[in-house]
């Protein structure tokens, strides 16, 4: 995929994009990046955007100063829209993307074809007890020296794959960003931004939401449990794909699955444009 930039609204947004036809935008969540997408992409037809929230991965340095809370991702994210005229994408979110895209979704469902969720924030799900954590002691957390910041996202990554060997990638990939950026610092300034709620303000607007939808969801998930999937569904009026076994990072270890039902999803709008 291409690396590219636009500042929009004094703000320089980041996606990575590869191919052409329908679009669809990934988004990804906390502590990942665009790169949280990487074995998903090349698995899909269509313009693949995966975009970068503010002040994440690459884009760190973007958040400082400015509302980088899920709420703001979604104005943030409807804005770089709008602003590379991308028509009416099929949208996926994973982790705290899940939560931008249905409050993008919900604010302006004209815009979108379809919506993809997978062990996504919703409702009062989040924040984890380890965020919580890491907020209620930001003084000292922002001061981890990064040997130790390190051991703190391998307990995340190796609590969040169910096969360790892509949660050892993982790491590799994901922590690099922070290293280049902060370290644990960029990381307390993300989880300060979260407020739960950004989702329950919306909860009860998602049955009304008449847009093509799928969820899919590691059952396993330790961090995001399979029963609010199940409540997304319903809301949604939409299919629930589990996956057994899996756990939160379903883009990194399930890619296969993932794609299967982004393609599924497009198909669908396909057929309902012709």
């Amino acid at each position: 995929m291409e690396s590219n930039t636009v500042v929009v609204d004094g703000i320089r947004m980041r996606w990575e994009e590869s191919g052409a036809g329908t679009p669809v935008v990934l988004v990804h969540g906390i502590p990942t990046s665009p790169a949280l997408w990487r074995h998903v992409a090349p698995k899909l037809e269509g313009r693949i955007l995966a975009w970068e929230m503010v002040g994440y991965g690459q884009s760190i340095a973007q958040g400082k100063d400015r509302d980088i809370s899920v709420a703001a991702q979604a104005q943030h994210l409807l804005s770089w829209l709008d602003a590379i005229n991308v028509g009416r994408p099929v949208l996926v979110g994973h982790d705290l993307g899940g939560g931008v895209a249905q409050i993008a979704a919900v604010q302006r469902p004209e815009r979108f074809a379809g919506l993809l969720l997978t062990n996504a924030i919703s409702y009062d799900s989040w924040p984890i007890p380890s965020v919580k954590a890491m907020r209620a002691a930001a003084p000292l957390a922002r001061l981890t020296p990064d040997p130790m910041f390190r051991g703190v996202l391998a307990q995340l990554m190796f609590r969040g794959h169910d096969d360790r060997d892509v949660a050892k990638e993982s790491l590799d990939i994901h922590i690099r960003p922070y290293l280049e950026h902060g370290g644990a610092d960029a990381m307390v300034r993300q989880v300060q931004a979260l407020d739960v709620a950004e989702t329950e303000a919306i909860a009860d607007q998602l049955p009304q939401l008449d847009l093509p939808a799928r969820i899919v969801w590691g059952d396993a998930d330790q961090f995001q449990k399979l029963e609010y999937g199940e409540r997304l569904a319903r809301d949604l009026r939409g299919p629930l794909r589990r996956i057994p076994g899996g756990k939160h990072f379903t883009p990194e270890d399930h890619p296969d699955v993932i794609a299967e039902e982004i393609e599924a999803l497009l198909a669908t709008v396909r057929e309902g444009r012709s």
